[in-house]
C-alpha cells in the first residue's frame, strides 16, 4: 500500500477527507514512517524516523500566531503493530497555536501506541491541544501517553482527550504539569469504556507561580466489565494559586470505577477545591428524559452523551 492510500485511509478512518488546503499545516505519521508534512510561516517541524520510533520537534517561533488549527494524524491500518513517538514542543513567548491531533487504529487487533511528549511555553504564549482517537471495535490497542508540560509566566494551556469511535482497549495516561507566575492549565478527558476496557489517568498539576490556575477535569463512562482509574492532583505552592479537580464516572452493568481526587496546598494565600462523583445516572434526570416518552436505556445513553460531550475546539483565542 502506497504513502498517499495510507494517509486517505487514516483521514477515510476518522470521516475526514485529506487535507489539501496551502493554508492549514498538516502533519501524517503511519507507525514509524513519516507520510507527510507540509507547513506554515511560524511553524517549524524536524521529523527523524528511527529503528524504534519517530521522534519530532514542533517549534512556534517567537510572536507567530497560527491561525488555523495544525493538524496532526497518527494511526496504524494494520490489525498489529507498534507505533512510537517522541514530541519535543517550543511555543514561543507570546506566540499562539491550536493543535487537533487524531489518532487512529480502526482495525486493531494487537496495536501498541506509545507517546513522550514534552511541551515548553514561552511567557505570554497560547497553546491548545485537541486529542481525538478511533479505535477499533474490538478494543485491540493499548495506548500508553506520558507528557510533561512546562508553562512560563502569564502562558495558557488547554488540553482536551476524547474517544470518538470504537472501544477505549487498555488507556493509560499520564500528564504532568508545572506552571509559572499567572499562567493558566487546563486539561480535560472524556472517554466511554465498555467490554474489558481498562482507563487509567494520572494527572497532576503543580501550581508554582503566584496567581497561577489549574483545573483537571474528567468524564468517564464504564459498562459490562470494564475498568476505570482516576487520580488528579493539583499542588498550590505559591500566594493566590487557585484549582480544582472534577472528577465524575458513571457506571453501568459489572465495571467498575475509582478515583482519587488529591488537592495540596503548601502557601496560606492558595486555594484548591475537588469535586467527585462517581456511580448510576442522576435518578432525576432519568426520570424527566422517561417522561418525556424515552425508554430507560435511551434515556441513560443521553446522558452519557452529555457527560461526555466536548466542552470546547481547540483554537487560538488570543
Amino acid at each position: 500500500m502506497g504513502d498517499s492510500e495510507l494517509v486517505r485511509k487514516m483521514y477515510e478512518s476518522l470521516g475526514e477527507g485529506c487535507i489539501t488546503s496551502p493554508g492549514v499545516a498538516h502533519i501524517e505519521i503511519h507507525g514509524n514512517t513519516v507520510l507527510g508534512l507540509h507547513l506554515v510561516p511560524g511553524l517549524v517541524v524536524e521529523a527523524e524516523e528511527r529503528e524504534d520510533g519517530v521522534r519530532a520537534m514542533v517549534r512556534i517561533e517567537h510572536g507567530a500566531r497560527i491561525e488555523k488549527p495544525v493538524n496532526m494524524c497518527f494511526g496504524l491500518i494494520p490489525e498489529k503493530g507498534v507505533q512510537r513517538i517522541e514530541m519535543d514542543v517550543e511555543v514561543g513567548e507570546d506566540a499562539a497555536a491550536a493543535v487537533v491531533s487524531s489518532c487512529t487504529f480502526p482495525n486493531a487487533v494487537d496495536v501498541l501506541h506509545e507517546m513522550q511528549a514534552v511541551v515548553r511555553l514561552g511567557p505570554g504564549s497560547e497553546y491548545s491541544y485537541l486529542e481525538r482517537h478511533v479505535h477499533s471495535p474490538g478494543g485491540g490497542v493499548k495506548v500508553v501517553p506520558r507528557s510533561f508540560v512546562d508553562l512560563g509566566e502569564g502562558a495558557s494551556f488547554m488540553a482536551d482527550f476524547e474517544m470518538l469511535r470504537g472501544r477505549a482497549g487498555e488507556l493509560d495516561i499520564v500528564y504532568e504539569a508545572v506552571c509559572a507566575a499567572s499562567s493558566v492549565l487546563e486539561m480535560n478527558a472524556r472517554i466511554s469504556g465498555s467490554g474489558d476496557d481498562r482507563i487509567r489517568i494520572h494527572e497532576k498539576a503543580t501550581l508554582s507561580g503566584e496567581h497561577s490556575r489549574g483545573v483537571l477535569t474528567t468524564n468517564i463512562a464504564v459498562r459490562d466489565s470494564a475498568w476505570a482509574d482516576i487520580r488528579n492532583t493539583i499542588r498550590a505552592e505559591a500566594a493566590y494559586a487557585r484549582g480544582h479537580v472534577d472528577c465524575r464516572e458513571i457506571v453501568r452493568d459489572g465495571a467498575t470505577a475509582r478515583a482519587v481526587p488529591v488537592i495540596e496546598v503548601t502557601h496560606p494565600l492558595a486555594h484548591v477545591t475537588h469535586e467527585a462523583a462517581l456511580g448510576s445516572v442522576d435518578s432525576k434526570q432519568l426520570e424527566t428524559l422517561m417522561a418525556r416518552g424515552l425508554t430507560e436505556d435511551e434515556a441513560t445513553d443521553m446522558i452519557i452523551a452529555g457527560l461526555l460531550s466536548p466542552r470546547y475546539k481547540a483554537e487560538v483565542t488570543r
